[in-house]
């Protein structure tokens, strides 16, 4: 029996040795793969004339590779992967020709795998737009970025979207056995044991690739040990993996679910795990400035006048950030995250500035009234501009009864505040108001 030693001594990395053949052996995603689906039918043979392009979007390590490499060997077809990294417009030009040559003359169809579309320009996913069009490629993108977002209006709709979900702990133990037993892995090299099965499980968060990298180390750790067939404990999955990597690309969609997560739990009031998202943002090293800003914007939205405060305290803690940098930029995030969710809320300035721009964009909107109309350019007053105008000032009261909205709208409300924290004493004076304007 191989030593894990002599098998981990090779270039290849274990991840890419265990990928799969074929769409049987594909872990997960069993959504897209049902008989008749559109990967089925692409993988498929017999189906040399399906030329439907699709866009694969799903977190890193979900198998968007795989799939592509798994279709191309099933299919029969011409495989040409390019990487949007490294990739040109003159790259893409001169795969598109080839493909037509190809097809022209020999009637073979190719599949173009394009992985990380979202980092093409908009010129260069124009350069795509021929080849998907008229069929000379079968497109099969990958993308970890919402591609409403990231990928060219005419290119999604002249592709499908199959959205991978993370895979399973069930999905990650299968890969996990077959690695540590299959002739491509470890060929049975090591022996396994459950709680570093699921050790290694627990720490792939869903990320097929993660597992079997840990999985490599941890066997490369225990390969030294006492005679006999080394043994993977929980201990040397610990000792091979010192820190849980976590699944957060800054430029992926992980980071618009933990911000989004983030901001829901400041808005629900839960301190605790606003300061989990913080944390880790932190650690995966998203830019605070990024975190300051939402802070900014949360104080705002979610809290407004309810603590009027709170928007000082979070632009505050944004110039800390920037003026100081990390890692104690952490410290003026963490007072400004747990000021915001401990804090009362309030939308209601929120709610109401949309609710007004909802009623202009919809031509609710009329005249200004005469009286507040500018008074100061010559000829203004001939026409009646500022007539009857009531200063508010020579009011005992500060406020003086007249009408400032246009007469399509009069008595329209768009601020209601609510009774909570400061806003409280401004309902009762706005109430005051707006009996004095004669509402």
């Amino acid at each position: 029996m191989s030593s894990p030693a002599a098998l981990l001594s090779g270039p290849t990395p274990l991840a890419v040795r265990m990928r799969p053949t074929s769409l049987d052996e594909v872990a997960g995603q069993q959504h897209l793969l049902r008989a008749g689906s559109p990967l089925v039918t692409l993988a498929d043979p017999n189906g040399a004339t399906a030329s439907v392009s699709v866009i694969l979007w799903g977190p890193p390590g979900t198998g968007k590779t795989t799939l592509a490499q798994a279709i191309a060997r099933s299919s029969g077809r011409r495989f040409i992967e390019l990487s949007a990294v490294t990739a040109g417009v003159k790259d893409v030009r001169e795969v598109m020709a080839d493909a037509l040559s190809q097809r022209d003359l020999y009637g073979q169809s190719t599949i173009l795998f394009l992985d990380e579309i979202h980092r093409f320009t908009k010129a260069q996913q124009d350069a795509l737009l021929p080849g998907v069009e008229n069929g000379w490629v079968v497109l099969i993108a990958a993308t970890t970025e919402n591609p409403s977002f990231s990928v060219i209006s005419p290119l999604l709709s002249r592709s499908l979207l199959l959205t991978l979900q993370p895979l399973t702990d069930a999905d990650l133990g299968m890969l996990v056995d077959r690695a540590v037993g299959d002739a491509r892995g470890l060929a049975g090299a090591v022996t396994l044991e459950d709680d570093a099965r699921a050790a290694l499980v627990r720490l792939a968060s869903g990320d097929a690739r993660r597992a079997l990298t840990a999985l490599e180390a941890a066997a490369s750790v225990a390969a030294p040990a006492a005679e006999g067939t080394p043994v993977i404990t929980a201990d040397v999955v610990a000792q091979a993996v010192d820190k849980a990597l976590l699944r957060y690309d800054r430029q992926g969609d992980e980071h618009y679910d933990v911000i989004s997560a983030f901001i829901k739990s400041i808005r629900g009031s839960d301190v605790d795990a606003a300061m989990h998202y913080l944390a880790r943002m932190i650690e995966a090293g998203e830019d605070p400035r990024f975190i300051g800003r939402r802070l900014v914007i949360s104080a705002a939205e979610d809290i407004g006048l309810a603590d009027p405060q709170a928007l000082q305290i979070a632009v505050a803690a944004a110039d800390a950030v920037a003026f100081i940098g990390m890692p104690e930029g952490r410290i003026p995030l963490a007072e400004a995250t747990a000021y915001l969710a401990t804090t009362a809320k309030s939308n209601a300035a929120y709610l109401a500035i949309d609710k007004a721009i909802a009623d202009v964009r919809a031509g609710g909107f009329g005249r200004v009234p005469q009286h507040l109309r500018d008074a100061h350019y010559a000829g203004a007053k001939r026409l009646g501009h500022g007539k009857g105008y009531v200063y508010p000032h020579d009011s005992a009261i500060g406020v003086s009864a007249q009408q400032y909205l246009p007469d399509e709208l009069r008595g329209t409300r768009y601020y209601e505040p609510k009774p909570l924290g400061a806003e409280r004493d401004v309902q009762a004076r706005l109430e005051k108001i707006r009996r004095i304007l004669g509402e």
